[in-house]
């Protein structure tokens, strides 16, 4: 927020659980309020709840597809309608390489394929009103919820940056704003006649 207000913007935080359609409802109208009609939704709420399936529960299953694809379509849902309105949006859906499968994240994979079917059906239903909707799937991003992930497999975060960057064709991991950038393309102006695309952010090809 610093950052956009010191560059002459205006900006504001709002809170909201992503899973419950009156809370999103309410944010999106306090952004109107304040800022305008939305333009541009960049859905990027989740949540890790990492298992085995024969140990995941129903609620390690619920919450991760609430937050995720839930919550994806709830924003969504509460924003397009300003765009087609506007005849002018963008849509960016966070995706990852797991929705390729991932062991210990049947929940998790399941939500980021789901993101990506998700995705190129808003691609279709919206593009004639001039809203574009786009995926970004990343590979491994140095992050909190990364190191967070080491710590519960009990391995060392900068040992296992180590070795998963010698696995990455770049020979490096993925930083927050590699995902930026991406996401600066699919919002921008130019990118009118990308739509319904899926983007692996993963420093390499993936199948």
């Amino acid at each position: 927020m610093a950052a956009i207000t010191a560059g002459g913007g205006k900006a504001i935080a709002v809170g909201a659980d992503v899973s419950d359609e009156a809370s999103v409802s309410a944010a999106v109208e306090k952004v109107v309020a304040e800022l305008g009609a939305p333009t541009v939704v960049v859905n990027n709420a989740g949540v890790l709840r990492d298992n085995l399936l024969f140990k995941m529960s129903v609620d390690d299953w619920d919450t991760v597809m609430a937050v995720h694809l839930r919550g994806a379509f709830n924003v969504s849902k509460a924003a397009q309608k300003y765009m087609v309105d506007a005849g002018w949006g963008r849509i960016v859906n966070l995706s990852s390489t797991s929705a390729l499968g991932n062991r210990g994240q049947a929940n998790y994979s399941a939500a980021k394929a789901g993101m990506q079917g998700f995705t190129k059906t808003l691609a279709i239903e919206l593009g004639k009103f001039g809203v574009t909707a786009n995926a970004i799937a990343p590979g491994f991003i140095e992050t909190d919820m990364t190191a967070a992930t080491a710590a519960r497999m009990g391995v060392d975060f900068d040992e296992l940056k180590k070795a998963s960057a010698a696995a990455i064709p770049v020979a490096r991991t993925g930083k927050p704003e590699d995902i930026a950038h991406t996401a600066s393309f699919f919002i921008s102006e130019g990118a009118g006649f990308v739509s319904g695309q899926v983007v692996y952010v993963a420093g390499g090809p993936k199948d």
